[in-house]
C-alpha cells in the first residue's frame, strides 16, 4: 500500500501542473448565493459519469445539497427520508451508528449495503466485519447518492439492496470560506467551518466539525450527561496539468480524522415504564460510553485524453478504533469472578418483566426492583468494554471510455479493486453490583475475557458497465466479479491470561473463500420527451460470514416503472420485487437474539415486492412566493417462505414478516420562499414494524407521525439566519426493541444557527 501512495506521489512531482480548470457549483452549502467553485472535470460519482439520478436506468436517487440546507440536516436518518426504498432503525435518537437499510435489506448496522465517503469504501471492515460502529460526520456531508437497482453492480461488495455514497465538501476555485455556528435545546451546538482556495497551480481545503449535547435522557439517581462530544478534521490538496495539454492529469490528497465521546447505551425499558416516561435511562446504564477515533487517507490520480477517455487510480486506508463499556446483562446469583460470569442478557429481563415472568429465582416484581435500584448480589451486573481495532485499506482502478458504433453510443466502464481489511477484538467483562441504586465496581476482568479474535478478509473485485444509447433506448448491462477470502481465529479466554495469543493455544479458527459472478441489466426507454420506462435485473449479494452451514445471502432483483418530467414538476412509481435465495441473519450486540455475537444463520428464501413513489411539483403564487411539494412514499411487504426454528430469527412460520422492515412509510414537504425568506414543513409518517418473525406482544415498534420545522432568512450575500424545529409535535414513540428493551427517539428539539460566507 504505502508503495503504491510513494509511487503517485513521484508522478504527481514529474508531471507537468500548471492550472487548475474550475467551475461554478451554485448548489454549494455555503450560505452564499454564487455557491462553491469545483474542479472542472466533472465527477464520476457512483450514478456514472455525466449523469444524474433520473439518467440511470435503475432506482437511484440523490440528496442534493439544498435538501440537506433546508432542515440544516445533521442526522443521515433524517435525510434518507427523502429517498424512497431505505428504511432505518432508530437506535441513539443521533444517527451516530445508523442502520440502513435498502429495498428490505437487514438494518444490522447497515450491514448490508456497500457505504462509501467520496466512492471510497467507509465501513471499518466492509469484508470481514462488515457492521458500520464507524460512520462520517453527517453535518460535514455536502450530498448523498443511492443506487438500488442493476447500476448498482458497479459497487460492492453488498449488491442485494444497493449502495450509498455520501460526498464531502469539494475544493474551491478562488479563496473562500465559511463558517457556522448553531445553538440548541439540551445544551447542544455545532461549529461548522471550511476554508479553501490557493495559486493557480495547486489548490487547498481544511474542514472541522464540532458537535456537543448534554443529550435528552435522563439516568435514574444521576444528573449524568447522556450526549456526545464529536470532533472532525478534513483537509484536502488537488493538483492538475493545462487542460489543454494532450493528457490532463489531476491528483488529489484526502486527510480526515475524527473522535467521539457518545453517553450511549444498548440497554432500552419495560413497556410500563417507557408509557410513564420513554427518556428515562435506568441507572445500571451509567457508566455507559462509547470512544472512537478514526482516520483516513485517499490519493487519487485521474488521467483523462482530449478524446474522453480517462483513468482513475484511487488508494485508500482507514483506521478506526473503538471502545464501547455498556452493561451487557447479570448473573442473576451473583458471581466471584469476571471469568466465571454466566450472563442472562438485559434482553432476557427486560422480558419476563414484560411478561410478568419468572427468570431463574426472581420474580418479575424483582427483576423490575433491579431496574429501578434494588441492591444485587456482589459481581452480579456485568460490563464490557467492547474494545475493537479495524483496518480497511485497497487500491482501486476505474477505467471510463466513450465509443461510437454505427447508430449507438457507448459509455464503458471497468473497475479493479483489491481490498483487504481486519478486525481485531480484545474484550474485557468487568464484574459491578448495585448498592443503595449506584454501581460498584467489584472486580475488573482479565483482558480478552469477553472476547479474543480476529478476522481478516482480502478481496479482488471486478466490474464491467456499458451503457449503450441507441434510438430511444438505453441499456446497461454489467457483469460484477467477487472473489474473498474470510479467515478467523478466536483464542482460548478462560486461561489465566486470556489476552495471550499462542498460536499453539487457541480455540478455533475458521476459513471461507468465495468466488461470485453478478449479471445485471437495467434499461430506459423514452416513450416521449417528458416519460421514461424504467426495466432492470441483477443478482445480488452481501458479504459473506465465517459462520459453519451458513449459506451466502444471495438473491434476484427485479424492477419495472416509469418516469416523468414536465416542467415543474417530476414523477417516478418504480416497483420491485427482491427474491432471496437466503437471507441471512448476524447475530450482534445491536440486532439482539438469542444468540452469541459473530454467529451467523440461514433465513432460507424472503419474497420482497414493493413500489417506491416520488411526486414533486413546484408553484409559483401571484404576489411572488414560490411553492415547492415533495412526496415520498414506500410500500414494502417482506414474508419469509419456509417454516424454521434459529436462535436469530426465532420460531418462524412462513408468511411471517421479516424483521424491521416496514410495510409503509411516507415524507413529505411543503416549502413557501421569497426574498430573503425561506420556510419548511416537512411530515414522516412511519409505520410499526415487528421485531421478532412471530409478531406477538412485545414484539413490535409503534408507528408515527413526526414534524419538522425550519425557517432560514437571508440578510445579505454573506450572512444568512435560520431557526429549526425538529419532532414540533415531541411525539415520543417505541421507536425500536432492540438491543436490550424499548427505545425512543429523539424528543422536540430546537436549534438556533447563523452562516457567514467569505
Amino acid at each position: 500500500m504505502y508503495i503504491f501512495y510513494i509511487g503517485v506521489l513521484v508522478l504527481m512531482l514529474v508531471s507537468p501542473m500548471s492550472a487548475l480548470a474550475q467551475c461554478d457549483d451554485p448548489s454549494q452549502r455555503d450560505g452564499s448565493e454564487s455557491g462553491l467553485e469545483c474542479a472542472q472535470l466533472e465527477p464520476i460519482t457512483i450514478f456514472g459519469r455525466a449523469q444524474t439520478a433520473r439518467d440511470v436506468a435503475g432506482g437511484a436517487s440523490v440528496v442534493t445539497p439544498d435538501d440537506l440546507e433546508e432542515f440544516e440536516t445533521t442526522d443521515v436518518v433524517r435525510a434518507l427520508r427523502r429517498v424512497p426504498g431505505v428504511s432505518l432503525q432508530i437506535e441513539d435518537g443521533w444517527a451516530l451508528r445508523p442502520n440502513i437499510s435498502i429495498r428490505g435489506t437487514a438494518t444490522e448496522r447497515s450491514s448490508r449495503i456497500t457505504l462509501m465517503e467520496d466512492s471510497v469504501l467507509i465501513a471499518p471492515a466492509p469484508y470481514a466485519a462488515s457492521s458500520a460502529y464507524y460512520f462520517p460526520t453527517f453535518g460535514r456531508i455536502h450530498s448523498v447518492e443511492v443506487l438500488k437497482g442493476p447500476a448498482s453492480i458497479t459497487q460492492g461488495p453488498s449488491t442485494v439492496g444497493g449502495a450509498i455514497n455520501m460526498t464531502s465538501t469539494p475544493i474551491p476555485q478562488r479563496n473562500r470560506g465559511f463558517i457556522q455556528g448553531e445553538i440548541g435545546s439540551e445544551t447542544t451546538w455545532r461549529v461548522h467551518g471550511w476554508y479553501g482556495g490557493g495559486s493557480e497551480r495547486a489548490r487547498f481545503m481544511v474542514e472541522t466539525h464540532q458537535w456537543r449535547s448534554d443529550g435528552f435522557q435522563e439516568i435514574d439517581r444521576s444528573n449524568a450527561k447522556t450526549g456526545l462530544d464529536k470532533r472532525d478534521y478534513l483537509a484536502k490538496l488537488s493538483f492538475s496539468s493545462d487542460p489543454a495539454a494532450r493528457l490532463y492529469q489531476q491528483f488529489d490528497i484526502k486527510l480526515q480524522y475524527s473522535d467521539e465521546n457518545s453517553q450511549q447505551s444498548y440497554l432500552g425499558l419495560v413497556d410500563a415504564d417507557f408509557a410513564r416516561n420513554g427518556l428515562r435511562r435506568y441507572g445500571a446504564s451509567l457508566v455507559d460510553e462509547m470512544q472512537n477515533e478514526h482516520d483516513q487517507v485517499v490519493l487519487t490520480w485521474r488521467l483523462e485524453t482530449q478524446t474522453g477517455s480517462g483513468l482513475t487510480i484511487t488508494g485508500y486506508s482507514n483506521n478506526t478504533e473503538r471502545a464501547w463499556y455498556k452493561t451487557e446483562g447479570m448473573d442473576l446469583d451473583g458471581s466471584d469472578d469476571p471469568q466465571s460470569f454466566q450472563r442472562t442478557s438485559w434482553s432476557h429481563i427486560i422480558t419476563a418483566v414484560n411478561r410478568g415472568e419468572s427468570l431463574g429465582d426472581f420474580t418479575a416484581t424483582e427483576l423490575q426492583a433491579i431496574l429501578d435500584g434494588a441492591d444485587t448480589p456482589a459481581g452480579s451486573i456485568q460490563l464490557r468494554n467492547n474494545s475493537r481495532e479495524y483496518y480497511s485499506r485497497g487500491i482501486q482502478m476505474m477505467f471510463d471510455t466513450t465509443i461510437s458504433s454505427g447508430s449507438a453510443f457507448h459509455n464503458l466502464q471497468a473497475g479493479l479493486r483489491y481490498h483487504e481489511d481486519q478486525e481485531d477484538r480484545l474484550q474485557r467483562n468487568d464484574n459491578y453490583q448495585q448498592l443503595n441504586g449506584q454501581l460498584t465496581l467489584n472486580e475488573m476482568g482479565l483482558e480478552g475475557n469477553a472476547g479474543n479474535r480476529v478476522q481478516d478478509a482480502s478481496a479482488w473485485a471486478a466490474y464491467v458497465y456499458d451503457r449503450i444509447e441507441w434510438d430511444s433506448w438505453t441499456l446497461t448491462p454489467g457483469l460484477r466479479y467477487e472473489n474473498i477470502d474470510l479467515s478467523r481465529i478466536r483464542w482460548n479466554t478462560g486461561s489465566d491470561d486470556p489476552a495471550s495469543r499462542d498460536p499453539d493455544n487457541y480455540r478455533d479458527s475458521r476459513e471461507n473463500k468465495v468466488d461470485i459472478w453478478l449479471p445485471g441489466m437495467g434499461a430506459l426507454y423514452e416513450l416521449n420527451p417528458t416519460t421514461r420506462i424504467v426495466a432492470g435485473i441483477h443478482k445480488g449479494f452481501s458479504t459473506p460470514t465465517n459462520a459453519p452451514g451458513v449459506d451466502p445471502e444471495e438473491s434476484i432483483n427485479y424492477e419495472l416503472g416509469v418516469r416523468h418530467d414536465s416542467g415543474r414538476s417530476s414523477l417516478e412509481a418504480l416497483f420491485f420485487f427482491n427474491d432471496y435465495e437466503n437471507l441471512v441473519g448476524v447475530c450482534t450486540n445491536s440486532s439482539g437474539g438469542d444468540c452469541n455475537p459473530g454467529d451467523a444463520f440461514n433465513g432460507d428464501g424472503v419474497h420482497i415486492p414493493g413500489l417506491e413513489f416520488t411526486y414533486s411539483i413546484a408553484f409559483e403564487s401571484q404576489s411572488g412566493w414560490e411553492v415547492p411539494i415533495q412526496v415520498v412514499y414506500t410500500w414494502m411487504k417482506a414474508e419469509f417462505q419456509t417454516s424454521f426454528d434459529s436462535d436469530f430469527f426465532g420460531n418462524v412460520n412462513k408468511g411471517d414478516p421479516v424483521p424491521y422492515v416496514p410495510e409503509n412509510q411516507l415524507w413529505a414537504s411543503l416549502g413557501a420562499i421569497k426574498g430573503p425568506w425561506s420556510f419548511h414543513l416537512s411530515g414522516n409518517y412511519v409505520g410499526a414494524v415487528c421485531t421478532e418473525a412471530s409478531c406477538g406482544r412485545y414484539e413490535k415498534t409503534e408507528s408515527a407521525l413526526l414534524f419538522d420545522f425550519s425557517t432560514h432568512y437571508r440578510i445579505n450575500d454573506s450572512w444568512e439566519l435560520y431557526a429549526v424545529a425538529e419532532n414540533l409535535t415531541d411525539e415520543i414513540y417505541i421507536a425500536a426493541r432492540d438491543p436490550y428493551g424499548a427505545r425512543p427517539n429523539k424528543p422536540r428539539t430546537f436549534m438556533l444557527g447563523a452562516k457567514f460566507g467569505f
